[in-house]
Parts: C-alpha cells; structure tokens; sequence
C-alpha cells in the first residue's frame, strides 16, 4: 500500500470512529474486539504517519472519506 492509502476495512474503522463511537461502540459495529479496534487504529495512523486517531480522522475528512 502506497503512501496516504488506505482500505476501505480502515476507513470504515475511521469513520465509525468520527462519529464520536468509543472503541467498544466500534468492535461491537465490526464484530471485533476492543485491542484489535485500537491495533488496526495504531496501524492506520502509523501507514498515515499519524500519531493520533483524531489526525487521521481529520486528514480522511479533509479528503471527503469519512
């Protein structure tokens, strides 16, 4: 995956994530468990070179993705 790329997997993560759902709310949406929610999230901002959940938020919706 290049650079500033990301799945659709990952973005669903994301935009549940904008709408203000806490973590549990997510791994319940996508039938995953809470430290697989905050893993993919970990990863997601460290493919985007974020250091936070909310940067990546706000880089996607600057983008029109969430």
């Amino acid at each position: 995956m290049a650079p500033r790329e990301i799945s659709h997997d990952d973005l669903q993560l994301l935009r549940l994530l904008a709408t203000g759902l806490p973590v549990d709310g997510v791994a319940r949406r996508l039938d995953l468990s809470e430290r697989t929610v905050r893993r993919r999230t970990r990863l997601i901002c460290d493919r985007l070179g974020f250091s936070t959940a909310i940067e990546a938020i706000v880089w996607a919706a600057r983008r029109g993705l969430v």
